[in-house]
């Protein structure tokens, strides 16, 4: 079966970008990532954050106790757990000092994020810096325009930039959750939830510690390309599908020709191409000359 001509049992998941302004929104931020505004360089005393939730991380209460490592065996982890309420982790990311800054709440929500900003544009040097840039996606907490007014109302010297709608993964705070994931929630076994924000704020500590910035190489060109490759995917989905079967035919025939010994299951698959053929251009139902040997 491996060998088939159609295999749909093999997929690949994926997302078209749905906003119209994707690349001049995703673009802004990656020019911000190269300390760059609208063409002109970033001034020494302007910052950029990115800032996001990681929400529901559990305390899951094992109904036995984890064993340590010992010579040649990993730690063992008691399957069977009790689920403990759960914190909402919000942390704010210094693209170009790599700083981190973070909390536990016991929600996610407008006042949980407004929070975090606050513990943020308090202290030296964003308080009193030219301009601080806040990169964040579209959740509820600080979406759209709401945000914008809010943000600029209390801190006037903070400019939102929204990424557009699925495209989290250009945020770089979501590069710190990978690592808080690997390293300090993995195995996620606790006996309560205040071990939880003490093992999240201690690893936060740690880590800033021996934080860097990190080598981002994603730019604005490169981008670019990637959704051109992805437009010809699109343009290639939607030709007639009669000339797409027809293509898939010289493609089955080819192999045809090269192995004389043809499976049954590719003598199968061009009968059917041949009928999609037939059905697409409204010809009648006749012996296909696949048959053929």
């Amino acid at each position: 079966m491996h060998e088939d001509a159609i295999r749909p049992w093999f997929h690949r998941s994926w997302i078209y970008p749905r906003d119209p302004n994707f690349i001049e929104k995703a673009g802004r931020v990656l020019d911000l990532y190269e300390k760059q505004w609208k063409g002109k360089s970033l001034e020494s005393n302007d910052y950029v954050i990115c800032a996001d939730e990681k929400t529901s991380i559990q305390a899951r209460i094992r109904k036995h106790p984890t064993t340590p490592p010992s010579s040649g065996k990993p730690v063992r982890v008691e399957h069977e757990y009790t689920r403990g309420v759960a914190w909402t982790y919000l942390a704010a990311w210094d693209v170009h000092r790599g700083r981190i800054f973070g909390r536990c709440e016991a929600k996610s929500g407008i006042k949980p994020f407004d929070r975090l900003v606050d513990q943020v544009m308090l202290q030296a040097p964003y308080k009193t810096a030219n301009r601080v840039f806040w990169i964040i996606d579209n959740g509820s907490s600080h979406r759209g325009e709401p945000f914008v007014e809010r943000l600029q109302k209390k801190w006037p010297n903070a400019i939102a930039v929204h990424l557009p709608i699925h495209a989290s993964w250009l945020n770089q705070i979501e590069i710190y959750f990978a690592i808080v994931q690997k390293k300090a929630l993995t195995p996620n076994d606790f006996p309560d939830l205040q071990a939880v924000e003490e093992r999240l704020l201690n690893f936060q500590l740690r880590y800033q510690e021996i934080a860097r910035p990190f080598s981002w190489k994603f730019t604005r060109k490169d981008l670019k390309e990637k959704l051109k490759l992805v437009s010809n995917h699109i343009i290639k989905q939607y030709e007639p599908a009669s000339f797409q079967v027809l293509k898939l035919r010289t493609f089955c025939l080819g192999i045809k020709y090269k192995k004389h010994h043809l499976s049954i299951r590719i003598r199968n698959t061009i009968h059917e191409i041949d009928h999609l053929v037939r059905v697409q251009s409204g010809e009648p139902n006749r012996t296909s000359c696949g048959n053929s040997s």
